[in-house]
């Protein structure tokens, strides 16, 4: 092998040397340190080291570029020395190019060197280095760990001259900056793009990140829309409402709704139906876990969790209860879409399987009039009321009181719930007409044939 083959293979040699250290330094920065550490917990010891460059970088990334800068200037510097001269020496025997030999000598060298150190020195190591930075990093944490420790008094005065000179610029370092929560949205998106995940899965993600930002006031169901059990009610009264609402478990009162006994389940209710035992809510109730309305529902939570509860009652600042709070909710804020908090105070109608309807009183007349085409009330102009609250009062002439009962336009209206001086839920069932031979109730808004 000629003098000159030898030299092309130190400086292919010396660039190769080069694209080591550029693909050490990506593929140690570019490393998920979550995976490393991982394979670290798990003994692998090459993963160990990698996690200790990557997790103080200034040493290594000192030791890179001592490296880069110390094989890029022998990589000129020989080809300059040497081969360009000994092109030129071989163009110089080419009569027209004799002038121009030397010149054309360094040409050819510096195009070819500048194309090898960038193909092979920094493109290809690099994009080795982004397919698999943690398997890589593995591989050269060991001897880029050593040739730190060899280095280590070039690293050092490096280090403290990059150090002052980021300090005179007014920079502050900020190696261990942490991972924010919109990093990992984007993180999530792109596993989405790449089919890791599921459109539905990020949502849930990105719904637990805001409980820590979301007000338990934002998902607890509104005092107005709360089902009260009165423990001085007869067992004919508290079992109407217990099988009506559906609910599983109920708050207690005594006397008005501002002194709160505690929380009674249908669970307890059943077992003493069961046992024949008659039903006497003092005997029955817990205690109510009471949280603040602007408590975070990922407090509530954890709240819940240390406690056992799976239901709470919100208070305001006064101390009043205005809402309520289960497990129900919070998972709902989680796995998909829920209402807002003026959706939640919006009235609601819902027919049961018997075709009665448990009417929220607080609906409007007009929303009353589209759930019951059958309804003819006063025109406008002519009602001094807006609500179906407002109905019951104008029929009534009084104040109403849990269980009365009347009929008009047809309904039977029977008063369920009060909220002391208020209308809360209404059951109405429309009244058989008599040409219903059959004797059923039809459901509201059918006629009967």
């Amino acid at each position: 092998m000629n003098a000159v083959a030898w030299e092309i293979l130190i400086i292919l040699l010396l660039v190769i040397i080069n694209g080591v250290f550029a693909m050490a330094e990506i593929a140690v920065v570019s490393a998920r340190r979550v995976r490393l550490k991982k394979l670290a917990a798990d003994g692998d010891s090459r993963a160990r080291t990698a996690l200790a460059l990557a997790e103080s970088p200034n040493r290594f990334l000192s030791t890179v570029q001592v490296g880069i800068t110390l094989v890029g200037i022998l990589a000129g510097a020989f080809g300059g020395l040497t081969l360009a001269a000994q092109i030129g020496g071989r163009l110089a025997k080419v009569g027209p190019l004799a002038p121009y030999a030397q010149a054309i000598g360094v040409a050819v060298v510096v195009v070819a060197v500048t194309y090898l150190s960038l193909v092979l020195g920094e493109l290809v190591p690099k994009r080795l280095a982004l397919s698999a930075p943690e398997q890589i990093a593995r591989l050269v944490a060991g001897p880029m760990n050593r040739l730190t420790s060899w280095g280590r008094p070039i690293v050092w005065l490096l280090d403290r001259s990059s150090g002052w000179l980021l300090r005179l610029l007014g920079i502050q370092e900020n190696i261990g900056r942490g991972v924010s929560e919109d990093e990992i949205k984007i993180l999530l998106r792109e596993g989405i793009e790449q089919g890791v995940f599921q459109e539905e899965e990020t949502e849930m993600i990105e719904s637990v990140l805001a409980l820590d930002r979301l007000p338990v006031r934002e998902i607890m169901t509104p005092q107005p829309k709360i089902i009260w059990l009165n423990q001085d009610d007869p067992h004919a009264v508290l079992w109407h409402k217990v099988v009506v609402s559906r609910h599983s478990c109920f708050p207690v009162y005594r006397g008005n709704r501002d002194h709160l006994v505690g929380i009674v389940s249908v669970k307890s209710l059943y077992a003493n139906l069961a046992a024949g035992i008659p039903i006497r809510l003092a005997d029955l109730v817990t205690a109510a876990l009471v949280v603040p309305e602007t408590q975070r529902v990922g407090h509530l939570l954890e709240t819940m969790r240390e406690s056992g509860e799976h239901l709470a009652l919100a208070a305001d600042e006064f101390g009043g209860i205005v809402g309520l709070v289960t497990m129900n909710d919070v998972l709902g804020a989680i796995v998909g879409d829920f209402l807002s908090f003026e959706e939640r105070l919006k009235p609601v109608a819902r027919q049961r399987e018997d075709g009665s309807w448990l009417v929220d009183a607080m609906i409007d007349v007009l929303e009353l009039e589209r759930v019951f085409p059958e309804m003819c009330m006063e025109p406008p102009a002519e009602r001094d009321y807006h609500t179906l609250a407002g109905f019951v009062f104008s029929q009534l002439g009084h104040l109403p009181h849990e269980g009365e009962i009347f009929e008009a336009q047809g309904y039977r209206f029977e008063i369920l719930d009060m909220g002391r001086h208020r209308v809360d839920k209404v059951l109405v069932t429309r009244l058989p007409s008599p040409s219903d031979a059959s004797g059923q109730v039809p459901p509201a808004g059918q006629t009967s044939p």
